[in-house]
Parts: structure tokens; sequence; C-alpha cells
């Protein structure tokens, strides 16, 4: 039975966890008492609100906003900021929300695109309950948490494109194991770069579940016995294992070539190995890599 990385990180790959991390900076960088956001529904282009910090109701929560509708709407469609000192009485904006924002309170409102490959995939939300203006610094902050927010998004769309690569194929088709091997580095590489601990600690199981799989049939075929090696020692053979040079390793990463050796010769060591090629070949053996 093919393995499916895919089910094993679930909604790890929806990007909540994001939401909720830059609505927190933003919160203590501006002192906002409310924050809130949502992403862009896939298909629908509808934003729905997920994540509230400093709500007072649930008048929000859950809330479909159309493309267009709205503030943050007006943001969708616009892909750009948009802001109102006093959102009841705004004629720059729709008022189909009026009823949930009132519930809340708000009166002035910011709202931020978050942007990727010129796609909006969600919008995060800055309010008081005062009609005052927002100013610069806030304004400032809100751009920075959608800019960190869209390269966590870049980063998740990447472990998204490496996860469909890395269903183990039936059989033993060399050319398709090849793509796996691939897809795995890749995921090794990526997994350090990822802010969210239950995504990284979902992507390293979907390595090891891999792994696992081809050590299965090499232990079938007559492996030999597991060794332990640090995860710092596995990513280094798994760039190894791809045809990655140590300085190529070492970019990708992001450790220094001498780094990479003093890694490489402490995983050889434990794999009984002489040479770098033999090591990979021992890793496979052993269900280290795929």
């Amino acid at each position: 039975m093919a393995l499916d990385p895919s089910d094993l990180v679930g909604s790890a790959l929806s990007g909540r966890a994001d939401l909720r991390g830059a609505l927190h900076r933003l919160r203590r960088v501006t002192g906002l008492p409310l924050a809130f956001a949502g992403l862009v529904e896939p298909g629908s282009g509808q934003l729905r609100i997920s994540e509230l910090q400093g709500s007072r109701t649930t008048s929000l929560q859950g809330l479909s906003v159309h493309s267009g509708n709205g503030l943050g709407g007006k943001a969708v469609a616009l892909a750009r900021p948009c802001w109102v000192t006093d959102y009841s009485a705004s004629r720059r904006i729709s008022h189909e929300y009026d009823a949930a924002v009132a519930a809340e309170g708000i009166r002035s409102v910011l709202a931020v695109p978050v942007v990727v490959r010129r796609q909006v995939r969600g919008v995060l939300y800055g309010a008081l309950r005062a009609a005052q203006p927002l100013g610069d610094r806030t304004v400032s902050a809100a751009l920075d948490a959608a800019r960190d927010m869209e390269q966590a998004l870049v980063v998740r769309d990447e472990a998204r494109t490496l996860l469909a690569a890395t269903a183990p194929p039936e059989g033993d088709s060399a050319g398709a194991w090849e793509e796996v091997r691939e897809a795995h580095g890749a995921l090794r590489a990526l997994a350090p770069r990822v802010d969210d601990p239950d995504l990284r600690a979902e992507l390293l199981r979907v390595c090891g579940r891999l792994a696992g799989v081809a050590g299965g049939q090499n232990a079938a075929a007559g492996g030999v016995p597991r060794v332990s090696l640090t995860a710092r020692e596995t990513d280094v053979l798994a760039c190894v294992a791809t045809g990655a040079s140590n300085r190529a390793a070492a970019e990708r990463l992001g450790l220094r070539p001498e780094t990479v050796k003093a890694y490489l010769r402490s995983a050889m060591r434990k794999l009984g190995a002489h040479g770098r090629w033999e090591a990979v070949v021992a890793a496979r053996r052993a269900g280290v890599l795929p």
C-alpha cells in the first residue's frame, strides 16, 4: 500500500498557525486591542475569518467575506492595503458586514492583503474601538506582518509541492524512486526553514516514513541493522544522495562547507563507510534514507 504523505500533514499546510503568529506579532508591536485574519478559500475566492485575538464576541468568527465587499473584500479585490477611520460611517466601502463589525465595537480598522505570486491568499486586520487614525507605525507593522506571512506561505507551497512528489512508487521502479529521493532531500533541507513546529515535525515524519518504506524493502532483501544518525547528519546525507557537493549541500542547508564535511565524516563513521556514496548506500540499507 503506497504512503500518501499529504495525508500526514493534513491541516498543517493550511497556514492558520502562521496567521496566529502574524497577528500576535502585529499586536505586540502596535499595541492594537484587536486583530483578526483569514485565508482566501481555494476555488470560491472568498475570505473566511478564522483567527481572532483580542475579540470580545464571536460575531466575526467564521465570517465569509466576498471579494469587493466591505473593507477586507476591497483589499482582496485591489490587492493593496485599505483602511477607514470610522467603519460604519465610511463611504469608501460597502456595508454588508456592519452588524458583525458593530457587535465587536470596531470603529477604525486596517486590512492588509497577503499576496503570494500576485494572488491574494489572505488578509490581516488591525482594529481600534475608537474612531481615530491608526497611524503610519501601525500600517508599517501590518505590512511587515503580511510580508512575513507571505514568506511563510511560500515555504508551505514548496512543502506541498515536494510532498506531492513523495508517494513511494509501487514496485521497484528505479526512476520513480530517484524522484522520491530528490523530493526527500529537498524536504529535509526545507524543514529547518519552517517556523511552525507542528508543520516542521510533520515534514520530518513524512521523511521518516519514506525512509522506513524503503528500509523495509531493503531489509527484506538483506539490509543492514539500523543506525542512529543525528538530524543534521541525515540532512547532509540526503543532500549527498541527490548528487550535491559539500559546498552545494552547505548552501542548501545554511551551513558552512567545513560543517558539512564534519557531519559527513561522523555519518560515515557510524555507518562503517569509507566514502560518501558508500555512506549513502549504507544509509539506504539501514532505513535512514529512501
